[in-house]
């Protein structure tokens, strides 16, 4: 059974950084397609980020340049979300998602 756990999230001024993890059991991350999710109060759940086990990277529109996915190689069942200049808009509940299993999500939070 594949579990995700995320951790990290807290509340941020804007213009600062967070790093998100995510820990896995179950499954070895370097052979799938990981992903970030997020979801705002009133809004539907949106993908920020998106990483291949080729190396490929994919990130939404909002976030390219401030956040970066990554996988913990020597682990292979970690990967992380770092997220710089933070905005108010990034707020939201964030998710890891790889093999059509959620994380219980972690709050970030970014003040004006």
């Amino acid at each position: 059974q594949v579990q995700l756990v995320e951790s990290g999230g807290g509340l941020v001024q804007a213009g600062g950084s967070l790093r998100l993890s995510c820990a896995a059991s179950g499954i070895i991350f370097s052979s799938r397609t990981l992903a970030w999710y997020r979801q705002a109060p009133g809004k539907q759940r949106e993908r920020v980020a998106l990483s291949t086990p080729g190396g490929v990277t994919n990130y939404a529109e909002s976030v390219k340049g401030r956040f970066t996915i990554s996988r913990d190689n020597a682990k292979q069942n970690t990967m992380y979300l770092q997220m710089n200049s933070l905005k108010p808009e990034d707020t939201a509940v964030y998710y890891c998602y790889a093999m059509s299993t959620w994380g219980q999500g972690t709050q970030v939070t970014v003040s004006s």
